[in-house]
């Protein structure tokens, strides 16, 4: 058995599915992004009136994940520091993987989960990094 958990705190998933399910002590965090919860807005994202890029700030992208995945965790009954399995998924490997590298370990420097970073083509929105967790609670 498991149970469904969503929050109105964290951005509002993108699709039809919870922000974690709990099974047994393990939580299973669907794909958190960068999207802040109040406004919906991609950090550090500016775009011109055709959605192309203006400007793009990696560094604010990757700390908001950070922190909507520690709302998730918390909402969710778990912590930071319960994480054990960490799948990052990166649009950009070449441009992004040094500055994320460097990001993470600040906020992982006392937990060490798993982790698996992947480079993909795209995320459904205009988006460059995604992280997929599980946690025990």
């Amino acid at each position: 058995m498991s149970e469904k958990i969503s929050t109105n705190k964290a951005p509002k998933p993108v699709g039809l599915y919870p922000h974690a399910r709990r099974v047994g002590n393990l939580l299973f965090l669907s794909g958190i992004g960068p999207r802040t919860p109040d406004t919906d807005e991609i950090p550090g994202l500016k775009l011109d009136k055709n959605g192309n890029f203006l400007e793009f700030d990696f560094e604010a992208q990757c700390r908001s994940v950070f922190d909507n995945v520690r709302i998730v965790l918390e909402e969710s009954g778990s912590s930071w520091d319960k994480l054990v399995d960490v799948t990052v998924f990166l649009v950009d490997m070449k441009r992004d993987f040094q500055a994320y590298n460097r990001i993470y370990a600040e906020y992982f420097k006392d937990n060490q989960p798993c982790r698996t970073t992947v480079a993909i083509n795209s995320l459904p929105t205009a988006i460059a990094i995604e992280l997929k967790c599980i946690a025990e609670v």
